[in-house]
């Protein structure tokens, strides 16, 4: 879905959002009250600058209303992989983002992401992962690794791992997948606005995604297997 369509169909009762070097900044009115809005279009692989640009808005938005809901709408190749970025050091700019996403959530934000492109790797890890729910477009594109990467990282061969992506949804890229692990809550269609605010309104009352991919069937242990180390039987 085009960028304008998507906000048009999202906020409208009006909305203040840039975008600059395919970045999104900005706000949003819903029917409950203002949101600030962040994110990444074109496909963007983001780099140094771009996570500081997104850090930057959420500690604003933060200090100035600590309460307001933050929206991530994600579209990203994943991360910048160049030289200048890894020798300033990337991962340290990402875990900022990260941690300025922790603290809004911790000072009474909601976050709530929206997959409306790609997302891929450290760039949906850094901020749109962060987020209390995930929700996706269903025409969006999820996989934090592809396959021949996983194949040159697990050294093992690739049409093993496309043999399991047939059967194990944690092998397999795309967004119904990623909806049986739970990692992505549900789709939207229809009416965005609404699914938006029901977002919004939902409780969030911790991290559900690994009994959520229990009880779809995508992640059969996880669950099982963190509660067990949490109890210290593991």
């Amino acid at each position: 879905m085009p960028l304008t369509t998507l906000l048009d169909a999202l906020f409208p009762r009006g909305r203040a959002i840039t975008v600059n070097d395919s970045v999104l900044t900005g706000s949003a009115t819903t029917d409950d009250g203002e949101v600030t809005v962040i994110g990444t279009t074109d496909k963007i692989e983001v780099g140094v600058d771009h996570a500081l640009v997104l850090a930057d808005t959420v500690l604003a938005s933060t200090a100035a209303h600590p309460q307001r809901p933050i929206v991530m709408l994600v579209d990203t190749a994943g991360q910048r992989l160049a030289r200048r970025d890894e020798l300033l050091g990337i991962n340290g700019y990402f875990a900022h983002l990260a941690q300025t996403l922790d603290l809004a959530r911790r000072r009474g934000a909601r976050l709530v992401t929206l997959v409306y492109g790609e997302s891929v790797s450290g760039g949906f890890l850094s901020f749109g992962l962060m987020a209390d729910h995930i929700h996706a477009l269903p025409d969006a594109q999820v996989r934090v690794m592809d396959l021949r990467a996983m194949a040159r990282v697990t050294k093992q061969p690739l049409e093993k791992l496309q043999a399991l992506s047939l059967t194990s949804p944690v092998f397999a890229p795309g967004v119904e997948n990623y909806v049986a692990m739970g990692a992505v809550q549900s789709l939207w269609d229809g009416d965005l606005a609404r699914h938006l605010l029901d977002a919004l309104r939902a409780p969030a009352d911790g991290d559900h995604r690994a009994a959520l991919g229990a009880e779809r069937g995508g992640r059969t242990l996880a669950a099982q297997v963190a509660i067990a180390v949490s109890q210290g039987n593991a």
